[in-house]
């Protein structure tokens, strides 16, 4: 007896692979098999999904192994209907891509992903209207895994503030762009795990913002702590 295909997923899709592809018999990334699945005209930025999770997606799709890149298919129908006109979603987005690579980052690039951290938090404060220095938990402890860079973005941001509609325009996707780089760039061998993560976590992160309801693989949503930056001492 042949098996029913799940729901919304077609008999046969092309393997996922890198970059744009002009028709489905020239290949597919995440984001095209999203266009097809929601029925609409075949493009890589459809408009099914919330721009900054389609971002996340086509970097993480062209940034995961040829081995490992499969992997990610079975996220494509959740991202149809993904989408909100909250920019509390974007502020969510841009914080989990600073948190999961700031521990890894390459040292050039802690500074920026420490200060995205930052950045990330008070967006959100100011979307929240709640006091700008606190932080959550897995922030605090993405900031302590590089505290030298900490130190610095904690002084940078003190001088340094966009609005939430500046971050959301520019500074978030920025922050996610960089985030996945950092996370390619490191030495960790298991880079492809860290993208796939992420991107069920950026997922995760904007339908908990669209439906209202706290993202459950976060250890908290309420922030309850201020980051207190660790001394300095200076190399030589």
């Amino acid at each position: 007896m042949r098996r029913s295909p799940a729901p919304n997923v077609p008999d046969l899709v092309p393997i996922l692979s890198r970059g744009k592809h002009r028709s489905p018999r020239r290949g597919a990334c995440f984001m095209e098999m999203a266009s097809y699945l929601a029925g609409e005209r075949w493009s890589d930025h459809p408009g099914c999904t919330h721009p900054l999770v389609a971002s996340v997606a086509r970097l993480v799709n062209d940034n995961t192994s040829d081995d490992n890149r499969s992997r990610l298919a079975h996220l494509i129908p959740s991202v149809v209907g993904l989408t909100t006109a909250d920019p509390r979603a974007d502020a969510r987005i841009a914080l989990r891509c600073a948190i999961s690579a700031l521990p890894v980052a390459p040292a050039e690039r802690q500074n920026v992903m420490a200060v995205s951290v930052f950045a990330s938090e008070r967006a959100l404060a100011l979307l929240d209207g709640r006091h700008p220095g606190a932080l959550e938990p897995s922030s605090v402890a993405a900031l302590q895994s590089a505290p030298r860079a900490a130190a610095w973005a904690h002084e940078f941001v003190g001088r340094f503030h966009a609005s939430p509609e500046e971050f959301q325009r520019s500074a978030a996707p920025h922050i996610a762009r960089m985030a996945i780089e950092s996370i390619v760039e490191s030495t960790v061998p298991d880079s492809d795990e860290r993208l796939h993560a992420l991107l069920v976590g950026v997922i995760v992160e904007c339908t908990a913002v669209r439906d209202g309801t706290p993202p459950e693989t976060t250890e908290a949503t309420t922030p309850t702590t201020t980051y207190q930056a660790a001394p300095v001492t200076a190399t030589a």
